[in-house]
């Protein structure tokens, strides 16, 4: 198999670190001024990959008539099944004060019911009602049109989403060690 080409040729080829055992996952020595490239950033890479991801999904979302926060919200439901919030929160890695009122849009729009569980008066759980669980229905088309969008094989986008949760993974070990 051929390696692939060097992404950027500001930076020395990292493919083979054979004469650098002792550096695995560990850029070598790299000149300052290349570090600071805003193209190497793979943050800069990821955050625009986002928006672009927003601005795709607000296009795709519009026959749905949910944001993006809430299409999420919404797959957890309709995955998982009544959730108490803070399962959602977990789930979605969003805290109370971003959900709450996130729930509370999706709950005026009559596409989930809030209550109090019966067995912790602290927890409250969230279900779908008969429109949201209808919803999804219309919600179909979605993941279709955003593998189509990404141009991407579904070998690709499966690849890219172990390498993120590895990423995201990674990432929070490391801002809990600080």
């Amino acid at each position: 198999m051929t390696p692939a080409p060097n992404p950027s040729p500001h930076l020395p080829d990292l493919s083979d670190r054979s004469d650098r055992p002792d550096l695995p996952g560990i850029l070598p020595a790299v000149p300052d001024a290349e570090l600071l490239r805003l193209d190497h950033q793979v943050c800069f890479s990821l955050h625009a990959a986002s928006r672009a991801f927003g601005g795709f999904y607000r296009q795709a979302l519009k026959g749905v008539g949910l944001t993006y926060s809430q299409y999420l919200v919404m797959l957890v439901l309709w995955e998982d099944g009544p959730r108490s919030v803070k399962a959602i929160g977990e789930r979605l890695h969003l805290d109370s004060g971003t959900l709450s009122p996130l729930l509370k849009r999706l709950e005026a729009a009559g596409l989930v019911r809030r209550e109090r569980s019966r067995e912790d008066e602290r927890s409250v759980l969230v279900e779908l009602t008969g429109e949201g669980v209808r919803l999804r229905e219309r919600a179909l088309s979605v993941p279709r049109g955003v593998l189509t969008a990404t141009g991407l094989s579904v070998e690709e986008v499966l690849g890219l989403q172990e390498v993120l949760g590895r990423l995201t993974a990674a990432l929070g070990e490391a801002a809990d060690a600080h």
